[in-house]
């Protein structure tokens, strides 16, 4: 009776993840996982890229341009490969997120005890794809991922208005840069957040601090504070001793 039951959750949530999945036209892989040492380590990016197409989904690295057709971010889904730390036993599962951060789908960890570590997670990792595969992934048209995404952004927006906002002092003789008014969108990281464009590319990095209103930000090799205004974001940072503020269009 309960191997029953639970074969029968399994195949709702299954059915479940899959309608969710089949929302989103293609994939995109990021260059380096957390427990990666350096990018595409073991060709794992490449893999991942490869068992996405074996699966029926189309998969992109972040650092390419993608055709015109997949430039709706919101359309897209967003893949991560998380180590599961296990003795003996290479254990990852799969994370495929929305374009706010909110987890659309996660596999059941794919195993291997292989020693290498190239074999070890090539093993793990084509496991953990095998439940993708079943989830039989065909396009719809992303019929009601839209309605979703509005949702979440409008509770963001309300949370962000109702926070404490830290200010800081920007006097008339200080430069004021509105050079990067194209929206960037805010991706959840282990230490905070990733801001990317459109393409994607990664743009900017924000690092929590006990405000929820401010964060340590590192925009290629400038660093300073993101922080929220009057319900408006400004990157602020210190160029030849004067201090730039910069707006930022942000959606999390």
């Amino acid at each position: 009776m309960k191997n029953s039951l639970l074969f029968l959750i399994c195949f709702i949530a299954s059915n479940c993840f899959s309608q969710s999945i089949n929302d989103y036209k293609a994939v995109i892989i990021p260059v380096k996982y957390e427990f990666q040492k350096s990018e595409n380590q073991y060709r794992l990016q490449t893999k991942t890229k490869s068992y996405l197409q074996t699966a029926g989904m189309t998969g992109f690295y972040a650092i390419e341009t993608i055709p015109a057709e997949f430039n709706d971010r919101c359309k897209l889904l967003y893949i991560d490969v998380v180590e599961d730390k296990a003795f003996l036993t290479t254990k990852v599962f799969l994370l495929f997120k929305d374009c706010n951060g909110k987890i659309i789908y996660q596999s059941p960890a794919g195993k291997s005890k292989e020693k290498q570590f190239d074999s070890a997670y090539t093993e793990a990792l084509n496991e953990a794809f095998k439940f993708v595969a079943d989830l039989n992934y065909k396009y719809n048209g992303g019929s009601s991922n839209t309605s979703s995404i509005t949702t979440t952004y409008s509770a963001s927006t309300a949370a962000v208005a109702a926070s404490p906002v830290l200010n800081v002092p920007v006097t008339t003789e200080n430069a004021t840069a509105e050079s990067n008014l194209n929206v960037l969108y805010a991706q959840s990281t282990t230490y905070g957040y990733q801001l990317i464009d459109s393409e994607p590319k990664v743009i900017m990095k924000l690092y929590k601090t006990s405000n929820p209103s401010s964060f340590m930000a590192v925009k290629g090799t400038i660093q300073g504070v993101l922080v929220a205004k009057e319900n408006q974001w400004f990157f602020e940072y210190y160029q030849n001793d004067q201090l730039i503020s910069e707006k930022i269009s942000v959606k999390f």
